[in-house]
């Protein structure tokens, strides 16, 4: 346990979402609650939830949130977390909470760690501190994120990314994942054993396979490249068919290099990914729905060999064909029964 509690700032916006925010508050004000730890020791962590100004913040949901000190009002504090944040259909708009950003920044210079769950790294990237830097966010704000803030390193597969000079930048992935977000926490300032005694009180998980298996591939198509469109809409169709790449190449009437290369440029990644991507698509959507074998399901996506497609399957997703299909399958218990 830390020799000190330390000061841990929930950072509340108009566009939080209340349950990642007051998921992470419980977890990390419950050591005394719930007895997690040494009981003679200070507890690790005092959160408290912050804003732009004190009392009722109602959040995206319609639910108020109690923020209980306005950031002007607070001169230190040794951990930042900005929950996720909902964005609408117009996207993320910076310079929305320059006070707030100002805060953060002053924080982290300091000696603070900056830490966001999910899409809250929004706000921490506009204090420029993780320019540079590798960062994760939920896999459907990734192409936002990269838009808005080019300079950070995007990399919507990992469920947790730790970096910075000191540690001292942490980020957190899609959802749930802020779960790794306090364990790691936790571990950190409190050790390993307190970090799973909480684990298994809350039953907070660690990602450890990543977000690879949660993420759904869609291939670019605002490219305006007609050829490459034409090949895209072929395959999905026939994206089974026997060497499909060559296929292309013939339907497109280009040089196979040429062709490789525009493909690749339009869609950022090669034919042959491109292919490979799709079909453990797929095979993802049959693993989840039906009781096909895993061979059979690799036969039909267009692999005769099983262990190829075995080997091709946890490389893209991170998990093999047997392992996606017990996490992502609907239980019976859940099945409708009408």
């Amino acid at each position: 346990m830390p020799a000190r509690t330390l000061d841990v700032s929930i950072v509340a916006l108009p566009d939080t979402g209340v349950a990642t925010l007051f998921g992470v508050l419980d977890v990390l004000n419950s050591f005394d609650l719930m007895g997690i730890g040494d009981a003679a020791a200070p507890a690790p962590f005092r959160a408290r939830i912050v804003g732009a100004a004190a009392g009722p913040l109602m959040g995206v949901s319609g639910v108020p949130v109690p923020v209980s000190e306005a950031v002007g009002e607070i001169a230190s504090t040794d951990i930042v977390i900005v929950p996720s944040v909902v964005l609408g259909a117009g996207g993320w708009e910076s310079g929305r909470y320059p006070e707030l950003v100002e805060w953060a920044a002053r924080m982290h210079g300091q000696g603070a760690l900056l830490c966001s769950a999910c899409s809250g790294i929004f706000l921490l990237a506009e204090t420029g501190r993780f320019d540079d830097h590798d960062v994760t966010v939920h896999y459907d704000y990734a192409p936002q994120l990269r838009a808005v803030h080019p300079e950070v390193r995007v990399h919507p597969e990992r469920a947790l990314l730790v970096t910075g000079t000191r540690d001292e930048l942490v980020t957190s992935g899609a959802s749930t994942t802020w779960h790794d977000l306090v364990l790691y926490l936790t571990g950190r300032f409190a050790g390993a054993a307190v970090a799973q005694e909480t684990a298994r009180m809350f039953a907070l998980q660690w990602h450890q396979d990543g977000l690879a298996p949660y993420m759904v591939f869609e291939g670019r198509t605002d490219h305006g490249d007609a050829v490459v469109a034409d090949a895209q809409d072929w395959l999905r169709t026939h994206f089974s068919v026997a060497a499909p790449v060559e296929q292309l190449v013939v339907r497109s009437g280009l040089a196979e290099r040429t062709f490789k290369r525009r493909f690749t440029e339009a869609t950022g990644v090669s034919p042959l990914s491109y292919v490979q991507r799709i079909r453990v698509e797929e095979a993802k959507r049959r693993l989840e729905q039906t009781e096909d074998s895993v061979e059979a399901i690799g036969w039909h996506v267009g692999y005769e060999d099983p262990a190829f497609f075995r080997r091709l399957f946890k490389r893209v997703t991170g998990v093999p064909p047997g392992v996606y299909r017990k996490r992502f399958r609907v239980p019976v218990i859940t099945a409708d029964t009408r």
